[in-house]
């Protein structure tokens, strides 16, 4: 086996990073879910099936995950970008930044 492909004994890993590398999958998840639930909301508009009650409260609440969002990427120190993981030849899972 070529030294290039050899694995290390052991992984160098420090509870910062590791925290931190955690909460960046869990908030892409979240913005995962976070931006089909807009894309869901906004068909729905379209389509008529929704009060302007319920307009209004799907509006409100997607602005408040949005700034909670922002807030949690602030505190950690993350991007938009960050979040965006690269899938290879299917582009990027969150679409273009």
């Amino acid at each position: 086996m070529s030294e290039l492909y050899r694995l290390p004994q052991r992984l160098e890993t420090d509870a910062e990073g590791v925290e931190r590398d955690l909460f960046k999958l869990v908030l892409t998840i979240v913005e995962l879910v976070r931006q089909l639930m807009e894309k869901q909301a906004l068909r729905r508009v379209e389509e008529g099936d929704l009060t302007d009650e319920q307009i209004e409260g799907l509006g409100t609440g997607l602005m408040h995950l949005e700034q909670a969002m922002e807030d949690l990427k602030s505190r950690f120190g993350l991007t938009s970008a960050d979040l965006n993981l690269d899938l290879g030849p299917l582009g990027t899972l969150l679409g273009e930044p």
